[in-house]
């Protein structure tokens, strides 16, 4: 038996994922939403008798015989919910589309969408929406795109085209050959991309037609299910009037019964007894509450609500299986924590602490992290508690001892424990934003921290003593001086060839107090120690005095003209003694 291949809608936030989905469907889901920009996971079954009508002839051109009942679309935020349809090996999507505004491009959540569905290797197809917002654009409601494209005037056409071939541009950079669909000629090589309007409904024939193709040409064996155990992933949890704690599940194998056994993955699994389930009926979204059916069994591919005593602990992102047999659980058990166990791990050591929604996005954290050579010490999926910020006691590296933490809450005893401590919390709900603030934080504590030595030592410096500038012969010597090389600071020992002659007390500049002056500057500098014309004269060059923990601090942080310097002083030194 052939399913419905599962589709998922992946795109930058604003790039138009919702809107194309609603214009499939004809509900008003987009309308409910915050801002346009979807809040929740949501599943649509769209029959194949709906698609060929959608799609009328273009479906006939394909010369195929159409045996998949339909397609399931998972309506993915911008949050990249994506990553709740992991599965062991890779997703439980069989395709993706790839929303890209074709007026806009390639954005920061169009790449880490790319990066998550190369991470779990399904194969896509990249929409390049909005082309009625193309200046000059003729509307044609509902039309597939080749009938709008034959009405546009020339340079409307000229115009998209040059828009189309910087998407085919910006996805060879990322190693994707990509054509657009009428000029594809081996989709198994070939991303093909269909030009579109999800508000118009220009492209949408196209879209169904190759996503139809695809999944008939090659996933017919992907397709095919099995009978008995119902296989799927947690979407969401969520309560539910009347039922309290209910799970959305996609369903990819298998089929699940009310009264089955069902066992949910993670650390502790779960295990319970079906008590009901409700399925929205076809052409309607999982996410609008009215309308649901309650049934007795459900084949995949389906989006299903499961109602049973004890969901509220299941995790999005976890694999469910259902079975009949209350004697098959404790074998399914086993097999749903090593899946889990592969994602969720602790080591000793070094290394910063993940914490993120579902397994999925944990996953994906992981894979990018250790692309970046980023050391993790421990990955879990949940909230930050309190524990977390303990554990990272151990950690002595100042850059380690921080939380990553994905599109989850930090518990207020946590975030004040980890601001008591003086350690990190990076949060956010969109990956690539963590990954950039991670690297920003890096970059700051690396740059405060070579301060701090810095400001901890001498540094290298000579300065003279300008002719006519001595205000003040002795106790302190106060006298004009050019630094020559380096830089100056208060409480800097200073030398005239070997012998050392006094500490620089203050520096003025201007007639104002200075931290500290640099080569080419002039200011006055008070000296405790020497006398003009006994210790030091006018036109005298004097070098700062420095420590072997000095040079090793300048090599430390390969500060190569300063240790040039050094080595010039200590060369002048040298010079003097003879």
């Amino acid at each position: 038996m052939i399913r419905q291949p599962i589709v998922c809608v992946l795109g930058h936030v604003d790039h138009g994922k919702t809107t194309l989905l609603d214009k499939i469907r004809q509900t008003a889901v987009t309308a409910k939403e915050a801002g346009g920009i979807t809040q929740a996971i949501g599943a649509t079954e769209i029959p194949i008798d709906v698609i060929k009508k959608i799609c009328g002839p273009l479906l006939e051109k394909l010369k195929i015989d159409v045996t998949i009942p339909g397609l399931l679309f998972i309506d993915t935020p911008g949050h990249e919910a994506f990553t709740s349809l992991r599965k062991r090996g890779g997703s439980c999507a069989d395709l993706a589309i790839l929303v890209i505004d074709i007026n806009e491009g390639f954005k920061a959540q169009t790449d880490e969408s790319l990066d998550f569905l190369k991470e779990f290797k399904t194969p896509f197809l990249v929409v390049a929406n909005k082309i009625d917002r193309i200046s000059g654009w003729i509307q044609n409601k509902d039309k597939s795109f080749f009938e709008s494209f034959s009405k546009q005037p020339e340079w409307v056409r000229e115009r998209l085209d040059e828009l189309l071939y910087k998407v085919v541009g910006q996805l060879s950079e990322r190693g994707f050959d990509s054509e657009r669909i009428d000029r594809v000629s081996d989709f198994k090589k070939n991303v093909a991309i269909v030009p579109c309007s999800g508000m118009t409904g220009e492209g949408i024939p196209e879209v169904l037609m190759i996503l139809t193709g695809l999944a008939q040409q090659f996933l017919q064996k992907k397709l095919e299910t099995t009978k008995g155990v119902g296989r799927g992933s947690v979407l969401e949890v969520k309560e539910l009037k009347g039922h309290g704690a209910t799970i959305d599940v996609v369903l990819y194998d298998g089929e699940i019964r009310k009264g089955d056994w069902l066992v949910i993955g993670g650390k502790k699994p779960v295990v319970t007894k079906i008590r009901s389930l409700l399925k929205p009926p076809a052409m309607k979204e999982l996410r609008i509450q009215k309308q649901f059916e309650t049934i007795g069994c459900v084949h995949a591919a389906a989006g299903i609500k499961i109602s049973a005593p004890g969901l509220d602990k299941a995790i999005a992102g976890s694999p469910i299986a259902a079975v009949r047999n209350e004697g098959d659980v404790e074998k399914i058990k086993e097999e749903l924590q090593k899946s889990v166990e592969e994602v969720e791990f602790e080591v000793s050591g070094e290394g910063v602490i993940l914490k993120a929604d579902t397994l999925g996005s944990l996953e994906a954290l992981i894979h990018i992290l250790k692309k970046k050579n980023i050391p993790i010490k421990k990955a879990e999926v949940g909230n930050v508690l309190r524990k977390d910020i303990l554990s990272l006691e151990a950690v002595k590296d100042p850059l380690k001892k921080t939380i990553i933490a994905f599109n989850v809450s930090i518990d207020e005893i946590a975030r004040k424990e980890a601001k008591d401590r003086g350690l990190k919390i990076i949060e956010s709900p969109i990956i690539y934003k963590l990954i950039e603030d991670y690297e920003e934080f890096v970059s700051e504590q690396i740059k405060k921290m070579r301060e701090e030595k810095l400001s901890s030592i001498t540094r290298p410096a000579i300065i003279k003593l300008l002719p006519g500038m001595t205000f003040h012969v002795s106790n302190p010597a106060i006298v004009g001086v050019e630094v020559v090389e380096g830089t100056i600071k208060s409480g800097y020992s200073l030398k005239r060839g070997e012998k050392e002659i006094g500490k620089i007390k203050a520096i003025q500049a201007e007639g104002s107090s200075v931290v500290e002056a640099k080569k080419g500057e002039k200011v006055a500098v008070s000296i405790d120690g020497p006398t003009v014309g006994r210790h030091i004269r006018e036109n005298d060059e004097l070098t700062t005095v420095l420590s072997k923990v000095d040079m090793k601090i300048l090599q430390e942080l390969d500060l190569r003209d300063e240790i040039k310097l050094a080595n010039k002083i200590m060369g002048l030194e040298q010079t003097e003694t003879q």
